[in-house]
């Protein structure tokens, strides 16, 4: 299957997602075909934009097989973004959705004739729920018989350099996990879902798994200073011990928390990802931090 062909269709899951609907504009921008899979209870504003940009929005759930096979129908390829971390709902968990819903997912696949399947997975960060069942997805989809991309970005900019996270730079304030000076690959959104487009029609990209990471490795203290230069305001620093982000992790009540503890450590931990050999097959300009915070800082 040339998936260069434009009568073929790309189902994206995930698509109201930060990430899935970044995918869905730049894959409109390039004339494809674009089904974006959505639930009864998707944000219907999610939805209306995914609608503005020409993508056909279809209900489906990956928790419900039966949905699945009706969303893939014509369907030639699939990108999956879908993880319960950030935009749960009644009934969402690492184990139904990261774990079970993937895999019925990709055994939905198998059963409609999809030749191509790209997963946005994660890079390695500690042993946790979030990463087993990511790792299985991976051996599952690697095993289906399709052609298959497995992309494995470390942390999105727009969600730890974010309020969200701590890192409050409209007030200039921000909370430094550890001590601040083990670097992170930190990575642009829009730039991991050029990566899951490109694949579909770059052979470099089949049967392969594939580390994402930014142009720069920076430490956090690192990224405050770029965002207090280009702020030209002195950042309010709180930092978080080590030990305590420990302590969450190990005195976890469920298996998303202890996961989200372990992702932090990951940041205390550093990411650093080469990209010098992949850039070598994928012809892109990666966001750097300093312009992440200029776009940011601006917008203020």
């Amino acid at each position: 299957m040339n998936n260069s062909n434009n009568s073929s269709t790309v189902l994206i899951a995930g698509a109201t997602g930060y990430l899935g609907s970044e995918i869905c504009r730049q894959l409109m921008s390039k004339n494809k075909n674009v089904k974006g899979l959505v639930r009864t209870t998707s944000d219907s504003n999610k939805v209306a934009h995914l609608k503005e940009l020409g993508v056909e929005t279809i209900e489906g759930d990956l928790k419900d097989k039966g949905s699945l096979e009706n969303a893939l129908h014509g369907v030639s390829a699939i990108i999956s973004t879908v993880s319960s971390t950030l935009s749960r709902q009644e009934g969402d968990s690492i184990q139904t959705v990261d774990y079970e819903g993937q895999n019925n997912l990709i055994d939905a696949a198998i059963s409609a004739g999809v030749s191509q399947f790209v997963y946005v997975s994660f890079c390695a960060l500690g042993e946790c729920p979030l990463q087993t069942a990511k790792r299985k997805v991976e051996k599952h989809l690697a095993e289906s018989g399709m052609n298959y991309t497995i992309l494995q970005p470390t942390y999105f900019m727009e969600v730890w350099l974010s309020p969200v996270l701590g890192f409050d730079y409209p007030n200039a304030k921000a909370s430094i996990y550890g001590e601040g000076k083990n670097k992170v690959s930190w990575i642009a959104i829009k730039d991991v879902a050029w990566f899951a487009v490109d694949s579909l029609d770059n052979p470099a990209a089949k049967n392969r798994i594939i580390e994402l990471g930014g142009p720069d490795a920076l430490s956090p203290l690192e990224v405050v200073n770029i965002f207090e230069t280009t702020k030209g305001k002195k950042f309010e620093l709180q930092f978080v011990p080590e030990e305590a982000i420990k302590a969450q992790r190990d005195g976890a009540q469920d298996p998303l928390s202890e996961s989200f503890a372990t992702l932090t450590l990951g940041v205390v931990n550093g990411s650093e990802i080469d990209m010098i050999n992949i850039l070598d097959d994928f012809p892109i300009q990666l966001t750097s931090v300093i312009e992440y915070a200029k776009s940011r800082v601006n917008n203020i």
